[in-house]
């Protein structure tokens, strides 16, 4: 049930839709695939290279030779999972070859990390014979920490699992089987107590006998629901006792005594139906059938086995969840293995065991019931609350990782398969929440929120091939309308050279042939009239100037937010901006850059583009309103006002500017942490930060407030060319209207991503 996340209750719209070409090109461009290796050590120096290998690597690696378990506490092992595949049952496309399941694996592994913060490597097994996938994987299993086998169809997926569980010590677990269970359990555990049932009197009919079915009906069984309650079906119907036909061991063991033959009479006074099969297997008249609220889980994928829409066409009394992104109660495995994993491999777990299972399903039942914290609504646009519509937990909910993870590994300490008991369970969840910097996530989150409340974002600059691919991508994406201001002609002619088909949301606006020059320009001429502008110079800015149109369209509501700067240079943009926009009220105009760095830590960075020589009162300003970004981006400010001393030492001109500064956020009693006048490197490193124990600071800095402008933007371009760096930004925040304004020359996927923080910023 792999799929990109949605939030609950959104709008049934559209799938994001995206052509054959972008999606092989997304794997090409650059360096192709989505995985590298990223050394954790310094080798910098003869005598890194020294330690890392020959001589000093023989150390531990005599160590491990004495004591294997060292292993974990020398090497990547107690963080390292293994994908392995043979390809024979890929997402929905089947058996494809084990060398045509490498994307797929490589997507999980890139989950396992940006989920969990767990390294991973993927494996393609080319056999089909469990035999020789058993030997393979036992013979290599030494460095691993655990094993994910993934897309082998059945039934040599149960044969090689439970063969490798037993002849291995860490842990196998094959996430088409559990992870979807798990996730799917945790969504019928609460949808029982919505509707008052007990599960040990529930009926639950189960549509398909593969990997994923026999692995929730055997989840469900445990969970409580009593064998002689569950009905299991295959392409042949009920799987009853004494049937033969189409049988195996593992179908066999949920034979029941039963005097339905179809999946239709299954349905019958069923409390609860789970799809595991194919679109179209389900029917207005079995659903008609089912007792009185029923739970329908409709998981086949990419199409359920009965659409939203046609359920709700039937009866009103349906609680439902699908596989699907663009509905509520999305059953996605990423809900399930990164934390099921990182749970086990921080306990050193010789298996994963059921108890361990009903854990994880558990702990996300709980977790759907808790009250959605500040920054979970701000990115969803709503708050989900429990109910019908959010059974399940939505998939960039910070909390997963400090939820799911200690009762994994809880579980597994009181089972006896725990080598490495956790001490302290609340400085555990301190250390797991640590690994997940919740705006590592803030681009995604953006995007999903667009996609539940879809905006009108105006390109100014519309003739430019990227801007047209940034267009394009943003429609496709599902965020919402695309405004080009350019000349048809010369934007249909360079689409088509390009292969770019234009959809119905991207629309082209021509300044010159507009209806509403005449408005424009006169509300142009309203606000520069006393600036030295006659009327024919505001209808020449409207005519001639894409930025002044854009900004008008934005400013009289004719789109919602703008994207420029791909021409034009970022003080020039700005300033033809402002001349249309004003500054919002009570807010300051300021420049904003994020800065992730390679192995996830996030600042956010101010003034990086508008105030070049701050003064006191400036900074203090600046610091209110960065902070003010770090919260609706869910960051909880810790602003640190930066200068190159360090409170008092050395001192200089600048330093008590920054002192001064301090003291004016002392006064208006701001509700944020701040300190200063610190250096960069006491900001953000505790143990130099630790020399100050006077420091308010609870944590390193998360937020800095430059003392200039040039200082701000020589930083942060240093760090995104020598450190590896992701800089997002400038964001330009303040004005009365949304406004950002690229890098010249930005790239496609960069106006894309400033389109989408512009049109977050709408309501915000």
């Amino acid at each position: 049930m792999l799929d990109k996340t949605k939030a609950p209750g959104q709008a049934r719209g559209k799938r994001p839709t995206f052509t054959d070409k972008e999606a092989l090109d997304f794997h090409s461009v650059g360096r192709p695939g989505k995985l590298e290796v990223v050394a954790t050590k310094p080798m910098a120096t003869q005598r890194d290279l020294s330690l890392a290998y020959s001589p000093g690597v023989a150390v531990p690696v005599l160590a491990i030779a004495e004591d294997p378990s060292k292993a974990y506490d020398y090497t990547v092992k107690g963080n390292f999972v293994a994908v392995i595949t043979n390809g024979t049952a890929i997402l929905g496309l089947g058996n494809r070859g084990a060398l045509a399941a490498k994307p797929v694996m490589e997507g999980k592994s890139v989950l396992f990390k940006r989920f969990a913060d767990i390294d991973s490597i993927d494996l393609e097994v080319s056999s089909e014979d469990p035999d020789e996938i058993i030997n393979c994987v036992k013979l290599l299993g030494a460095g691993w920490g655990g094993i994910n086998l993934e897309d082998i169809k059945a039934p040599e997926c149960f044969i090689i699992e439970q063969r490798l569980r037993e002849l291995m010590d860490i842990p196998v677990f094959h996430d088409d089987q559990h992870g979807t269970a798990i996730i799917a359990a945790a969504g019928l555990l609460n949808a029982l107590h919505i509707t008052g049932r007990d599960i040990k009197t529930t009926k639950l009919v189960v549509n398909g006998a593969g990997a994923s079915g026999i692995a929730c009906t055997e989840l469900l069984k445990a969970l409580g629901l009593q064998p002689k309650n569950v009905i299991l079906c295959d392409t042949k119907g009920v799987i009853y006792q004494g049937r033969t036909e189409g049988m195996n061991q593992w179908k066999s063991a949920h034979a029941v005594d039963t005097k339905a033959r179809t999946l239709a009479e299954a349905f019958e006074g069923a409390d609860v139906a789970f799809g595991l099969s194919q679109k179209g297997s389900f029917t207005a008249e079995m659903i008609k059938s089912m007792a009185k609220n029923p739970i329908l889980f409709a998981m086949a994928n990419p199409d359920p086995e009965i659409t939203v829409e046609e359920v709700a066409q039937i009866r009103d009394d349906v609680i439902m969840a699908t596989g699907r992104s663009d509905y509520p109660n999305q059953v996605n495995n990423v809900l399930g293995f990164p934390y099921i994993f990182r749970g086990a491999l921080d306990v050193r777990a010789t298996t994963i065991n059921m108890e361990m299972k009903i854990a994880a399903a558990k702990a996300l039942a709980d977790l759907a019931r808790e009250d959605v914290p500040d920054d979970v609504a701000a990115a969803y646009g709503a708050r989900p609350k429990f109910g019908p519509d959010y059974i399940i937990p939505v998939p960039f909910d910070p909390r997963l990782i400090s939820y799911v993870p200690p009762a994994v590994a809880k579980a597994a300490m009181d089972t006896g398969v725990a080598r490495k008991p956790i001490v302290s369970f609340d400085d555990y969840k301190v250390q797991l929440q640590s690994r997940r910097d919740p705006v590592a996530g803030v681009l995604q989150r953006v995007y999903e929120r667009l996609r539940r409340s879809p905006k009108r974002v105006v390109f100014a600059e519309g003739e430019e091939e990227q801007v047209i691919r940034a267009a394009a991508s943003f429609v496709q994406q599902g965020l919402g309308t695309a405004l080009l201001c350019a000349r048809e002609d010369r934007v249909r002619a360079t689409a088509k050279n390009l292969g770019i088909e234009l959809g119905d949301n991207i629309e082209i606006v021509n300044a010159r042939l507009s209806r509403r020059n005449m408005d424009y320009a006169g509300y142009l001429y309203e606000r520069l009239q006393r600036k030295g502008y006659l009327i024919r110079d505001c209808q020449r800015m409207v005519n001639q100037d894409r930025n002044h149109f854009a900004a008008c369209m934005v400013a009289l509501g004719d789109a919602d937010a703008m994207v420029t700067g791909v021409t034009r240079n970022f003080s020039v943009a700005l300033e033809d901006a402002r001349r249309v926009i004003d500054d919002k009220p009570g807010h300051r105009v300021i420049g904003v850059s994020l800065v992730i760095a390679p192995r996830g830590r996030t600042v956010i960075v101010a003034d990086t583009a508008v105030t070049e020589m701050p003064n006191a009162e400036d900074l203090a300003d600046i610091a209110i309103e960065v902070a003010g970004v770090a919260r609706r981006l869910g960051y909880e400010p810790r602003v640190a006002m930066l200068a190159f001393s360090t409170f008092g030492h050395p001192a200089g001109e600048r330093s008590l500017k920054v002192q001064e500064a301090v003291r004016i956020l002392d006064h208006r009693r701001v509700d944020f942490e701040y300190d200063g006048e610190m250096a960069a490197d006491v900001a953000l490193n505790p143990e130099l930060a630790q020399v100050y124990p006077f420091c308010r600071l609870t944590g390193p800095a998360n937020v800095l407030v430059m003392p200039a402008f040039h200082s701000a933007s020589i930083s942060t371009k240093m760090l995104q060319e020598l450190g590896g760096a992701t800089v997002i930004g400038p964001l330009l925040v303040g004005l009365d209207k949304p406004v950002q304004i690229v890098q010249l020359g930005a790239k496609d996927s960069n106006l894309v991503n400033m389109a989408a923080l512009a049109a977050f910023n709408v309501s915000g």
